[in-house]
Parts: C-alpha cells; sequence; structure tokens
C-alpha cells in the first residue's frame, strides 16, 4: 500500500503518545484552516480508528451550555479537535492542538494525590498505574505509533529526543551511567573528566574525605547505607561539592554526600546499620507502654534496650525553659515517660564522669519515678 506524504516525530512521555508534525507558519485562514482539516482528517481520525479497533470508545466532549450560545463556532472548532475516550477504568483525552496530536491516558483506581477528574491531573501516571493498566496503556500507544508509522512516510519514533528530554531510568530507557553522563554534558562544574586535576583544587579537601577517613577516588568502590541501614556497594562518581553519585546496578543510582560512603566493605553486610533509629524506636515503644501501664513490655522492652539491673539516667538542661533531653540526644520534652534514657558511659559525651556540668545534670529514672 503506497504510504501517504506526511512527516512528524512521535514521542512517549507519561503515559501518553504525543505527535508533532512540523507547522506550515503563519497562513491566509482559509489555507490554515484547509491544512487543519486535511491534518485532522487525515492523521487525528486514523487515531480515533486504531482506538476503536483496540476497544476504546471515543466521543467528542459535550457542548457545554454557554458554548451553545457561541456565534462564531469558536468552541464548537475546539470540540472537533478533541475525543474522550476510554477503555474500562482507563481513560484518555485526545486532543489536537496547532500542529501537535497528544493522547493522554490516566484512571483513578490508584491516584493518591489526585483522584479527582478521574485522575487526570494526578502526577507519575505511569508510576500509579495497576499493573494491567499499564500494560494496556503501552499496548495501546505503541499500536498507534506503529499504525502511524506504516502509513505515512516521514513519520518516525524519535528516540533520541526522548532519551535527552525525559531521561528516564529504566529497561527501554537511559541506564544509570548514561543518565549520570547526561548530567555531566550539562554541567558546568565537573564534567566527568581530568579527575587527578579537578581534585587537586583547594575547595576539594573535605568534598573527598569518606565516611572511615579514606580519600574518595572517582570511578572506585564504596559502600553505604540506604534510608533502612541496609549495606549496599556501588561505583562512586563524583557529582558536585560533598555529593557523589553511587551507581549501584544498571537501572539504579543515588545521590550520597561523601561522609556516608565507605572505602572498605562493612564487617558484617547483612547486619542493618539502623542502631540509632532501633534505639529511638525501642524507647518510643517503652514509654507508650509504661504508659499505659503495661509494665511487663516495658520491663521486656527495656531488658532488650539495656543490660539488666544498668542504672539508668535523664539529662536534664536549664535551657529552653527547662527541659528533658529526648532519645538519642534528640530534641527536648517536660514528659518524663517520653525523656531519652541513658546510661552512665552514655553521659560522657555531655557530662564526662561528673552528674553536674554548666547548665546540665545527670538524673536518675528512679529519683525521677
Amino acid at each position: 500500500m503506497p504510504q501517504i506524504e506526511r512527516s512528524a516525530s512521535i514521542i512517549f512521555g507519561d503515559a501518553n503518545i504525543v505527535i508533532r508534525e512540523p507547522h506550515p507558519g503563519r497562513q491566509p485562514w482559509e489555507q490554515e484552516k484547509a491544512w487543519e482539516r486535511d491534518y485532522r482528517n487525515q492523521v487525528l481520525k486514523r487515531v480515533v480508528q486504531t482506538l476503536n479497533r483496540l476497544g476504546w470508545t471515543c466521543a467528542m466532549p459535550e457542548l457545554r451550555e454557554r458554548d451553545k450560545r457561541d456565534q462564531y463556532g469558536i468552541a464548537e472548532n475546539f470540540r472537533r479537535n478533541k475525543r474522550v475516550c476510554s477503555k474500562g477504568h482507563l481513560k484518555a483525552d485526545l486532543e489536537l492542538s496547532g500542529a501537535t496530536i497528544t493522547f493522554q491516558m490516566f484512571q483513578n483506581v490508584n491516584a493518591p494525590d489526585r483522584p479527582d477528574h478521574d485522575g487526570r491531573y494526578q502526577g507519575k501516571k505511569e508510576k500509579h498505574m495497576p499493573y494491567l493498566m499499564r500494560l494496556e496503556m503501552e499496548r495501546t500507544r505503541r499500536r498507534i505509533r506503529a499504525y502511524l508509522c506504516n502509513v505515512f512516510s516521514g513519520y518516525y519514533f524519535d528516540e533520541e529526543w526522548m532519551r535527552k528530554h525525559e531521561r528516564k531510568v529504566g529497561l527501554g530507557h537511559l541506564t544509570a551511567m548514561e543518565r549520570i553522563q547526561l548530567h555531566y554534558d550539562g554541567s558546568s562544574h565537573f564534567k566527568g573528566l581530568d579527575w587527578d586535576k579537578y581534585k587537586s583544587g583547594s575547595w576539594m579537601g573535605n568534598n573527598v574525605k569518606s565516611a572511615d577517613g579514606k580519600m574518595l577516588e572517582h570511578g572506585q568502590t564504596v559502600w553505604f547505607t540506604d534510608y533502612e541501614g541496609r549495606w549496599q556497594r556501588g561505583t562512586a562518581l563524583y557529582n558536585i561539592n560533598n555529593m557523589w553519585w553511587v551507581v549501584t546496578g544498571p537501572f539504579s543510582y543515588t545521590n550520597e554526600c561523601c561522609f556516608e560512603l565507605y572505602t572498605t566493605p562493612p564487617e558484617h553486610p547483612r547486619v542493618k546499620a539502623n542502631q540509632v533509629r532501633r534505639r529511638s524506636r525501642l524507647e518510643s515503644l517503652m514509654s507508650q507502654a509504661a504508659k499505659k501501664l503495661d509494665f511487663k513490655r516495658a520491663e521486656v522492652l527495656k531488658n532488650i534496650l539495656f543490660p539488666p539491673n544498668e542504672s539508668l539516667f535523664m539529662i536534664w538542661t536549664d535551657r529552653h525553659g527547662g527541659a528533658y533531653f529526648g532519645p538519642g540526644y534528640s530534641g527536648y520534652t517536660n514528659d518524663t515517660n517520653q525523656a531519652g534514657k541513658y546510661t552512665r558511659a552514655e553521659l560522657k559525651p555531655y557530662l564526662g564522669d561528673a552528674d553536674e556540668k554548666e547548665h546540665l545534670r545527670a538524673i536518675p529514672v528512679r529519683k525521677a519515678a
């Protein structure tokens, strides 16, 4: 079958497909309307036909009451360039605007931020789509792309534009290294080259010092913990200031401070490094149990946190209107139940071996009770 002579680039966005033809520019009114009519008849209607074959229902939006009084037909003209589409719980807006046709899909089965308007304004639409809906969304836009590229001689899928502008990382998109290279290409600081020269700058002293006191090198293997305290391993690539990209897999990377990176592997990589969070959580549970007069549970949690028969203290400060330190030396409270509990050894960073120093005092828990 002979192809129709039209040219356009096709790109995929967040749950959408966009068809971009070159606009002919300013023309006399009649010529401009004729071009728009041909574009609508040749391209937009073919998209609608493809959607119908795939089981979608497409209809022009209803004309609002106030638009029915439009004597110039502007509202009716806009209406002809739009379609409201649906297939089950998957919805879509099809619109021709200028030289661009956009088919935007959405749903409100899982739209935690914006369930209104059928999820039309939910951010990160693909991420929030249920699995089967995401498959249907991908199938639909790929079928539209394949059909248009077969019918029109100059239609093509602009992968290069998507890679540079969407910057998505994942299968079918950028790898982690390619994404970081795009960052280097747009950076006015470190470009990923001449590391030996760049690291010798006077400003780099504290930007290359690791958590274990060693000097980090661009491209070396490092270890760090994620938000849950699990140990991760990756390749460190310098970013800016004291921030480093860490590539943890073909399609995964993170941005970490130099003082969160270790140059040597942990002694026990399978053990979480979440002692601070663990301590805070257990102290919170112990306080809740004591508040509910569940002293048996509070005793069990205390024995998990501290050695049996260990003397415990709270730290009182005369500042902030008089208050106790919170758990982990963090925050202040006037409630002895919610105050942080510390062993004698844990008092040393603030009190040394004394029970009182400047505005601070060690208060035995038994005495406060």
